[in-house]
């Protein structure tokens, strides 16, 4: 099953056809979540062509920001040669949780019992005619 669902699914990672248009292109670097970059060729306005292969699911969000800057040609060379160091301080990109049971959700949605908190007395509900 693994081959057959590589050639006709492409939400899991990258399918057959995807790794033939890699020949001759060159790998650039990979993140900490296991997702390969690569570049080879040019647009049409001639800069060099850029993609990601995901690691497990194809989640833009999964993205960090150092590669999301080199994808979006923000930055030229790879993220470890071209960026200073992480800073202690900082925290690691977390994907999007929308959709799963890890999402936010506000006080009144109705996954968290749909009840809101009432207004307070500086609220006066719009009427028509009013």
């Amino acid at each position: 099953m693994g081959i057959l669902k590589n050639i006709f699914t492409w939400w899991e990672g990258a399918t057959f056809g995807t790794w033939m248009g890699l020949r001759g292109k060159t790998r650039v670097g990979e993140d900490a979540q296991g997702n390969v970059y690569w570049q080879g060729g040019s647009d049409t306005a001639g800069n060099p062509r850029r993609w990601v292969i995901y690691s497990g699911l194809n989640d833009a969000s999964r993205v960090p920001p150092e590669w999301f800057s080199w994808l979006h040609h923000q930055i030229d060379g790879a993220p470890d040669q071209s960026l200073p160091a992480p800073r202690v301080w900082e925290k690691p990109p977390e994907p999007n949780r929308t959709g799963t049971i890890e999402a936010w959700r506000p006080k009144g949605a109705l996954e968290e019992g749909g009840r809101r908190v009432a207004a307070t007395g500086d609220y006066e509900a719009w009427t028509p005619g009013a």
